[in-house]
């Protein structure tokens, strides 16, 4: 099926409607029902859908690109293997999305709802999510490589083996996220709150994480060669094994809070005075009951 380009169906009712593979390129749906409606491996590129009802919908592996869905409700809808490639989607709800696999380099998620998404090897290359909410999302090994995160909400989302490098998550709240394994290679982590989080094995050489808070976090066989510590906080993180020679502007007062340092790697003219001063940073922790 093929709707005529640029032709104005705002507000139009479709709901339930099967158009699988149709063709509504610049198509305008602005506000229209597209609730339960099936799109799959549709062609909406550069569609406006501002404001438009998507609940339940199913656009898997349609094509989104530019695509305007400026806050649109697209709860619980499918957008697996969705191309959305400079799509804009700010302030849209996307709450329970299924986003596997989707291409979403360059595209505006700015204040967009993600709370419950799934995003499992999303990329999102250079994308906006500025003050998104990113609430116990699925992010594992999705790629965020020069994302803007600045103020984003991702309490206990998972970003497991996620490709972060030179993203900014200035400001950005990661309490209790799971960043294992994760490679935030020279990432702007300003002022941002991590306690509680897990960065067990994670890549951070050369970040910045200048202000921020990783108390309680678990930075275990975690590399921060180079990184930028200037007042961030370690009260009771696990820094066992971590790597952090050549760390900048980093003191024995943060280190001292520290749960514990063994075995962990540090220039010696801040290993030997801590040594001295904090000896039972070192030793072999116990197992707790």
């Amino acid at each position: 099926m093929n709707i005529p380009e640029g032709k104005d169906l705002r507000g139009a009712n479709f709901e339930g409607a099967n158009f699988q593979k149709a063709n509504f390129q610049d198509v305008n749906l602005y506000g229209a029902n597209l609730i339960n409606i099936n799109l799959e491996e549709g062609n909406l590129k550069s569609a406006n859908l501002m404001k438009a009802g998507l609940f339940g919908a199913n656009l898997k592996k349609a094509d989104l690109r530019k695509a305007n869905f400026e806050s649109a409700y697209l709860m619980k809808i499918n957008l697996e293997e969705a191309n959305l490639e400079g799509a804009n989607l700010k302030l849209a709800d996307l709450r329970e999305a299924k986003l596997d696999g989707a291409e979403l380099r360059g595209a505006n998620l700015e204040r967009a709802d993600l709370r419950k998404a799934n995003l499992e090897g999303a990329n999102f290359r250079e994308a906006n999510l500025q003050e998104a909410n990113l609430l116990e999302v699925n992010l594992e090994g999705a790629n965020l490589e020069g994302a803007n995160l600045k103020k984003a909400g991702l309490l206990a989302a998972n970003l497991k083996g996620t490709d972060l490098r030179k993203a900014s998550f200035e400001d950005a709240f990661l309490i209790g996220a799971n960043l294992e394994k994760a490679n935030l290679e020279k990432a702007n982590l300003e002022g941002a709150c991590l306690i509680q989080a897990n960065l067990h094995g994670a890549e951070l050489r050369g970040v910045n994480l200048q202000a921020a808070n990783l108390g309680g976090a678990n930075l275990e066989d975690a590399d921060f060669k180079e990184a930028n510590l200037k007042g961030a906080s370690f009260k009771e993180a696990n820094l066992a094994r971590i790597d952090l020679t050549r760390a900048k502007n980093l003191s024995l007062n943060q280190l001292s809070k520290a749960k514990t340092l063994y075995e962990a790697k540090l220039d010696e003219k801040i290993l030997i005075p801590l040594r001295e001063k904090y000896p039972a940073l070192f030793d072999e922790p116990k197992d707790e009951p």
